[in-house]
């Protein structure tokens, strides 16, 4: 698929996985710094071996650059990134559109003080429909629901 802005989306590739995960780190340092480095790093190296090749990965590309991905889990997306350099151009919505064409429904969770992902997503049109106290590892980082239908 080609965006208006001069990207295209197309599937992951093995040869994606080391400039991805380092988007991701990236990315989380700016918006998910709350985590702490060390908690950051041990989850790039997860991003890096079990995410990325074991979810339905999508990436926007320009020029042979990765400006940013997304991974699914049937309609759930387990991660949307974007390089911060790349960020407010479309990339984003651009993904979740794309995902949204391929499942129709989409959920996610986001961090309940990632403001900036919560206000990107309600843009979109996503609704919460739950919270939960805690994160998946059991930390007290509370988590919101976000779905979107068509």
């Amino acid at each position: 698929m080609t965006g208006d802005a001069g990207f295209t989306i197309r599937a992951y590739r093995d040869t994606d996985n080391a400039v991805l995960a380092a988007l991701w780190l990236d990315a989380c340092e700016k918006v998910h710094g709350f985590l702490g480095a060390q908690v950051l790093q041990r989850q790039q190296a997860l991003v890096a071996e079990h995410y990325l090749p074991g979810s339905e990965t999508w990436v926007a590309v320009s020029g042979g650059a990765q400006l940013g991905f997304i991974g699914l889990l049937d309609d759930f997306i387990g991660g949307l990134f974007v390089d911060p350099g790349a960020q407010r151009q479309g990339v984003g919505r651009a993904l979740v559109d794309f995902a949204q064409t391929l499942k129709g429904q989409l959920w996610l969770d986001v961090y309940e003080a990632n403001a900036a992902a919560r206000g990107f997503y309600a843009r979109l049109g996503f609704e919460q429909t739950g919270r939960r106290a805690q994160d998946d590892l059991a930390n007290p980082y509370p988590l919101i629901r976000l779905t979107r239908t068509r």
